[in-house]
């Protein structure tokens, strides 16, 4: 499965589901946007499981807003609808493989006793 672009309802249709959604907040002016974006196709590529959305941050200014976005590229992962990683900066190919083995593993039950009721984000 290869990227998909997505808008808002597009992320929160996604998100809101079971599995795993890896979502690359972007901007075509930025240079290490445009290093990360061959790695994160190959990956979605590799794991036609996981849903792989990208945000153009440019486009999608009120998405990335309410998504708190402050650098780019801004990587978020969730699971089963929770937010379980968040982290700005270009990530190598091995990193992001590493990534996605963690949420994977994840015991979401535990991740979910972990939350406090405000709905704050876990980490992989």
């Amino acid at each position: 499965m290869s990227t998909v672009a997505a808008d808002t309802s597009v992320l929160e249709s996604a998100v809101s589901t079971d599995g795993i959604v890896l979502v690359d907040f972007w901007a075509e002016w930025c240079g290490p946007c445009k290093m990360f974006a061959p790695i994160f196709e190959r990956a979605s590529e590799q794991h036609p499981d996981i849903r792989f959305l990208k945000v153009d941050t440019e486009v999608q200014q009120d998405l990335a807003a309410a998504a708190a976005i402050t650098a780019i590229p801004t990587l978020m992962a969730f699971r089963d609808g929770v937010a379980v990683f968040r982290q700005a900066g270009a990530l190598p190919a091995p990193a992001l493989e590493d990534l996605i083995a963690k949420v994977r593993e994840l015991d979401m039950d535990a991740v979910r006793a972990s939350l406090p009721t405000s709905g704050s984000e876990a980490t992989a």
